[in-house]
């Protein structure tokens, strides 16, 4: 199994267990928002654009509630379960593209439920998640007030946020500093060390691709 497709489905099965009505990391959404965002990005792509492009929020907005109305919670539970589109027939790039986002978004339903506890995450999945912070740090950080060091417990280093003047230094794992860098600071198992306006300001900052 590929940990997009593991993922998936302790996702899933998580989604199975709290119902609807959960609460997640995403501002506004229960566990049925993000249910439907999940379905729409693998088998509604004309409305994609409305997760990064704000003038088309309003049309990905009504699709994704159109998907609630359609289906029980249960049953767009079982379309997310599955890969959709393109990515049901090419594993590999489900494997490319899915696995972080199906990650922070297990995060995001995890870490929202009382007395939450990290994972152990096997060896592979803590290096592959490290490289795709490494590499896409410039990316997820381009908004940041202030430069950012990525510091990973177990070695690693990345830059990100504005070149030259003040930094704010991250340390911790590699699951840990994706989410930070996801835009979940205040939910990242992290250690911030800087000037304390600079740290103030990179917590409150809106990050992410």
């Amino acid at each position: 199994m590929t940990h997009a497709r593991g993922e998936r489905s302790a996702l899933c099965d998580l989604l199975d267990r709290l119902g609807p009505d959960a609460p997640t990391l995403c501002t506004g959404w229960t566990t049925y928002d993000l249910a439907a965002h999940l379905a729409l990005r693998e088998r509604r792509p004309d409305a994609m654009g409305g997760i990064a492009i704000k003038a088309l929020a309003g049309y990905t907005a009504s699709v994704q509630n159109g998907l609630k109305a359609r289906h029980p919670f249960p049953e767009l539970v079982g379309l997310v379960r599955e890969p959709g589109g393109v990515y049901g027939l090419l594993p590999a790039l489900d494997e490319a593209v899915n696995t972080l986002e199906l990650f922070v978004h297990h995060e995001d339903v995890r870490r929202a439920q009382p007395a939450w506890q990290p994972r152990e995450l096997p060896a592979d999945l803590e290096a592959l998640i490290w490289k795709r912070v490494s590499t896409g740090a410039r990316l997820m950080l381009r908004r940041s007030p202030v430069g950012v060091v990525l510091h990973r417990l177990g070695g690693g280093v990345a830059l990100g946020g504005p070149r030259g003047g003040s930094r704010v230094e991250v340390t911790g794992r590699a699951a840990e500093l994706l989410m930070f860098c996801f835009g979940r600071q205040a939910h990242a198992q992290v250690e911030l060390t800087g000037d304390p306006g600079d740290v103030a300001r990179l917590r409150e900052a809106t990050l992410g691709v």
